[in-house]
């Protein structure tokens, strides 16, 4: 029901209620109709359901499976460590899930906990959550209104609004019926909403909607949605369930060829499963972790607090940033920006700003009052206009409060020979107002050429993003009737005042379209407020129309989903949206395969905080947009988000990384036992070295290649697509490719230590774990040679190769280690050999890594520059 359409006759009438509101009788049987005054909370589930809710992905079911074969087998190691990764994905898991419950505590805390109503005719004081429709509520100044409101009566009554709307400025209320169809919450100046601040005056209204019926209500509908997966749990889900698939076809293979060349049955099942858990990277989720964390500990440093891990490498995918404006791109701060006067020193036009005011200062010289005010009051003193000093000289002696019919206030202050009459208002009503000018010093007729002149400055103003204000003045012996005061006035001049952009903002909107990133803004703003700031950060380009970038949210619900598709992509600028329509963009960019980021700091922002693919909370804002967002930023400066996509980009390109790593590690291992059978070689490994393999390879050098640095063109290059492959880009090519090499040198390895009777098996296991070792060092960058980029670059890396090389040797030629892995101690020349063999993968991902640098050089060679493209 639109009940700012309706007169207050009617509203009565609708909800069978009257200024002598309800009685107890009808509130308890309202009571059982719409239910309490509260904001519902979805049913959670119990910790075991989400517990069990962690294991349904398909590389975990295969981990799961090769855990218990191996526990059967007597692996007890090997099973105990993947049962303990798997439970601190589980944990993980929880948490997140877990974080829809505090978006609704939160958004529950905004509600007015009293409320105070006329019931029988009498004032009483009740829990909010016992209001219902039909009920009177009165309200007054520091209230937060306890249920959405039809307001009755207004007495100078301004509502702060900016949670819900995203409007900086208290809303002046009043009690007309609105005709006109389909406006925006912001526009609803008769109407009085859950969950906001009663800034000002004292006004009386009717309940019309309670709960999850209210427009907060709405939000809280909409921020219980499912959250939307991030492109790494994506990318891993389809990773997993390929990868899955693969192992379980190789595994039966590899097994039914052992059987037929007559292995033992007990071996070749012990070969199969070491080979599934060889295969499943199940390092891999905990070094997603542990990547995510680093990174996230890091962002804390860059002022941005990750709510959600996963979402950390988000921003590296987001191709477009959905901004609100206030407080976001702005300051949430009006500040005159300029004033317009034909005085060179416009000292009265100062004094009209200083004096005219409802501003206080508070013991901790905090200001106290609206918004506009204070704007004009800082302007005036930075000008040398103190209203304390002003006010001794000129005290205050009469007003007449601002209205909406009148769109003026005028002050009247005791000077030496009489008074001062100062009034501000809406440059219509001043111009209406004046007849005179102080122009040059002199006072003299307004005349049709002036008013001309002053209203094309205005409209330069306007078409700026500038509120106007204008001042006026007029000296007189006696307080007049409140008519004659305002009128015969003198014209001062008029200020244009905005909420101005942060001065860091510019900047790195520009280093997103570097990084191919469109910033878009949504706001509740006007639509020339909007798109003014939209030209002055550049999200607008200076040639392009704003009937081409603009819409707003009575444009944008008069579209269809089908055309609104047709034109989302190219819109930068949304002014008059409400939280659903925010929600609506967001969804549209989604469906057309954008990856979405959503920044801002209010209630309203909150539904499409939750939607989209990663949700970005400001510091300061509401406890509602924090608890909805992924990421949070500290210091509330858009610059951060600039900072927190690079380090997304790096943290993702280290996932790459490891993936490359391990599944090339993999890839050789499988290379080796498979192909062994097909060329009439023995099996090379037995299960215990893929184990130990698999625990030296994606141990501490897998984890160290999270601390790599960023690559060089990290943020010159386009964000992902979002239906990208992890193996993309040549990363499937490489892990086939160097796979087979170290397969091949492995088996060459085997071939030729069976001809010359060396220790053929021990050497197998040692090129095969070295080689991995040499590669691991090879792909710390996708372009840049290790030895351009220094060995100690990545000091954690170097010593954990190191190590594991000593630990190698270790298992070679320590009397106990050989005994448990069925390894012999290795002759001067076996070891130099192996050493040897062990350099080919290290050297030939290195010349792959020239190809690419020098790709344009290279093009004659196709044939060499397939895994570069």
């Amino acid at each position: 029901m639109d009940y700012y359409q309706k007169h207050i006759e009617e509203v009565f009438q609708l909800l069978n209620t009257g200024p002598e509101g309800l009685s107890e009788k009808e509130v308890q049987s309202r009571l059982e109709v719409y239910g309490k005054n509260l904001l519902e909370k979805r049913k959670r589930k119990s910790p075991f359901q989400l517990f069990i809710g962690q294991f349904k992905d398909f590389l975990i079911f295969i981990l799961i499976l090769s855990a218990l074969i191996s526990g059967l087998m007597g692996e007890l190691i090997d099973t105990i460590t993947i049962m303990i990764i798997l439970l601190v994905n589980a944990f993980i898991g929880f948490i997140q899930e877990y974080r829809a419950e505090k978006s609704m505590e939160a958004l529950s805390k905004m509600a007015s906990p009293y409320a105070v109503v006329i019931r029988e005719n009498k004032i009483k004081k009740i829990p909010a959550e016992e209001l219902v429709p039909g009920d009177i509520v009165l309200l007054e100044a520091g209230d937060i209104v306890p249920a959405d409101l039809r307001l009755l009566e207004a007495y100078q009554l301004k509502i702060d609004e900016s949670p819900l709307t995203g409007e900086s400025v208290p809303v002046l209320k009043q009690t007309e019926p609105i005709l006109e169809k389909s406006i925006p919450i912001s526009e609803r100046k008769n109407m009085a909403f859950k969950g906001t601040l009663v800034t000002n005056g004292r006004g009386k209204g009717v309940v019309v909607a309670t709960g999850m019926n209210t427009e907060l209500g709405k939000i809280a509908k909409m921020v219980q949605e499912e959250e939307t997966k991030t492109p790494l749990q994506k990318r891993l889900a389809d990773f997993g369930k390929k990868l899955g698939l693969a192992t379980i076809f190789i595994c039966v293979v590899i097994f039914v060829f052992g059987i037929l060349r007559g292995e033992e049955p007990l071996v070749m099942l012990l070969t199969a499963v070491a080979l599934a858990v060889a295969a499943v990277p199940e390092a891999l989720p905990a070094v997603v972790t542990i990547t995510l964390a680093l990174g996230a500990r890091k962002m804390v440093n860059l002022n941005a607090l990750v709510r959600n891990l996963p979402a950390v490498e988000t921003l590296g995918s987001v191709t477009f940033i959905c901004t609100d404006k206030t407080g976001t791109l702005t300051q949430n701060k009006m500040t005159v920006r300029e004033i317009f006067s034909f005085e060179k020193n416009p000292e009265f036009l100062f004094l009209c700003m200083a004096l005219n005011n409802d501003v206080k200062a508070t013991e901790e010289n905090k200001l106290t009052g609206d918004p506009t005010e204070i704007a004009l009051y800082e302007h005036a003193k930075n000008n040398g206009f103190d209203k304390t000093e002003l006010q001794k000289r000129f005290p205050r002696v009469f007003e007449i409060p601002f209205d909406p019919k009148r769109k003026a206030m005028t002050t009247v202050h005791k000077k030496d020979n009489g008074y001062l009459v100062l009034t501000k208002g809406a440059l219509e009503t001043i111009l209406e107002r004046s007849d005179f000018i102080l122009m040059e010093g002199k006072v003299i007729s307004i005349t049709e050429d002036i008013k001309r002149e002053i209203l094309n400055r205005a409209l330069e103003f306007a078409k700026r993003g500038m509120r106007l204000l204008a001042c006026s003045y007029k000296e007189t012996n006696d307080i007049l009737e409140a008519e004659a005061l305002e009128s015969n006035l003198i014209f001062l001049g008029f200020c244009g005042m905005i909420d101005p952009p942060r001065e860091e903002v510019k900047e790195s909107i520009a280093l997103c379209k570097s990084a191919g990133i469109k910033v878009v803004m949504i706001t509740g703003d006007h639509p020339v407020t909007a798109y003014a700031i939209a030209k002055e950060l550049e999200i607008v380009e200076k040639d392009e129309p704003i009937e081409e970038v603009l819409i707003t949210g009575k444009e944008l619900e008069e579209l269809s989903l089908e055309e609104f598709e047709e034109r989302v992509e190219k819109i930068k600028v949304y002014a008059r949206t409400s939280p659903e329509q925010k929600l609506k963009i967001v969804k549209a960019l989604q469906d057309k395969g954008q990856f979405v980021a959503m920044t801002g700091d209010g209630v309203n922002d909150a539904p499409a905080l939750k939607k989209a693919d990663i949700g970005v909370a400001m510091g300061s804002g509401t406890e509602v947009a924090k608890e909805a967002s992924d990421l949070i930023l500290l210091d509330d400066n858009f610059a951060t988000i600039a900072k927190s996509v690079k380090e997304g980009r790096k943290i993702y390109d280290n996932i790459r990384k490891f993936v490359k790593y391990t599944m090339t590690s993999n890839s050789g291992e499988i290379w080796t036992v498979g192909l062994a059978p097909f060329l009439g070689l023995p099996l090379p490994l037995l299960p215990v070295h893929i184990l130990w393999i698999n625990l030296i390879t994606d141990g501490l050098p897998g984890i160290a290649l999270s601390g790599e640095q960023a690559e060089k063109d990290v943020m010159q290059r386009p964000p992902r697509h979002p239906k990208e492959s992890i193996f993309a880009h040549g990363l499937g090519i490489h892990i086939i490719w160097v796979g087979l090499l170290m397969g091949a040198v492995s088996l060459f390895t085997q071939a030729l230590a069976l001809k010359y009777n060396m220790h053929w098996q021990t050497m197998v296991f040692s090129v095969l774990c070295l080689s991995q070792l040499g590669h691991v060092l090879a792909i710390r960058s996708e372009k840049e040679s290790l030895f351009k980029m220094g060995l100690f670059s990545n000091k954690v890396l170097l010593f954990s190769v190191i190590f594991s090389i000593f630990l190698q040797l270790a298992i070679i030629y320590c009397p106990v280690f050989n005994k448990l892995f069925h390894t012999q101690p290795l002759t001067l020349k076996e070891l130099a050999i192996t050493f040897c063999l062990s350099s080919i993968v290290f050297i030939a991902v290195e010349i792959e890594k020239f190809i690419k640098r020098h790709y344009n050089q290279l093009k004659f060679l196709p044939f060499l520059t397939k895994s570069a493209t």
